[in-house]
């Protein structure tokens, strides 16, 4: 028997512990991995714009690669597209629900119901989430709106519009909502190309 067979011996049962605690660390990481749910796709940059006889667009909320990888994008998605729905359906209750109580003070439901009583959003594309704290964040977003004309906003009575806004977000009872926020305030808006 030569020297180098007692070191091979012990050489294969630690090998084989390795590879064992190797695959056990493997589907451990797999089972606690597995319960959190994929963001939604991100999407391409894109200059085309949706045809004036499509707009607003697609109602469902889409995000950039840039927003889907943040770590508030699911719960932020999922706040937006119930936000947006609410404003399509014209259901008060459900948009009451994605936002801040002083938001929702600040727009009671006759005065919500006359502002979005033509409103339809569409295009709806989230570019960058960004947090300030464990409580808040910011979400720089893109959205088409169609309305009545007389519906637009005093400054631009316009039946299409594309808003670039950066929306305030805020933890009320240990949920994120849709807050009241300067730069909420005051978005961009431009006429729909036609």
């Amino acid at each position: 028997m030569s020297r180098g067979s007692p070191r091979q011996l012990w050489l294969l049962p630690v090998l084989l512990i390795t590879v064992i605690a190797t695959a056990l660390g493997a589907l451990v990481a797999r089972s606690v991995y597995a319960d959190q749910p994929l963001p939604p796709a991100a999407v391409r940059p894109s200059t085309s714009s949706v045809p004036p006889s499509e707009q607003p667009g697609p109602p469902a909320v889409q995000g950039y690669a840039d927003a889907t990888a943040h770590p508030l994008y699911n719960t932020l998605h999922g706040l937006l597209q119930r936000y947006f729905d609410a404003i399509n359906t014209k259901d008060y209750a459900a948009w009451s629900a994605t936002v801040t109580t002083a938001r929702r003070q600040a727009q009671p439901e006759e005065d919500w119901r006359t502002a979005y009583k033509t409103t339809r959003d569409g295009s709806i594309t989230v570019y960058r989430i960004e947090t300030a704290g464990a409580d808040a964040a910011q979400v720089l977003l893109h959205f088409t709106s169609t309305q009545d004309p007389q519906d637009g906003p005093p400054e631009m009575p316009v039946g299409c519009i594309e808003w670039n806004v950066v929306w305030a977000f805020a933890k009320e009872k240990g949920e994120w909502r849709l807050a009241i926020g300067p730069s909420s305030a005051s978005p961009q808006h431009t006429p729909c190309p036609t």
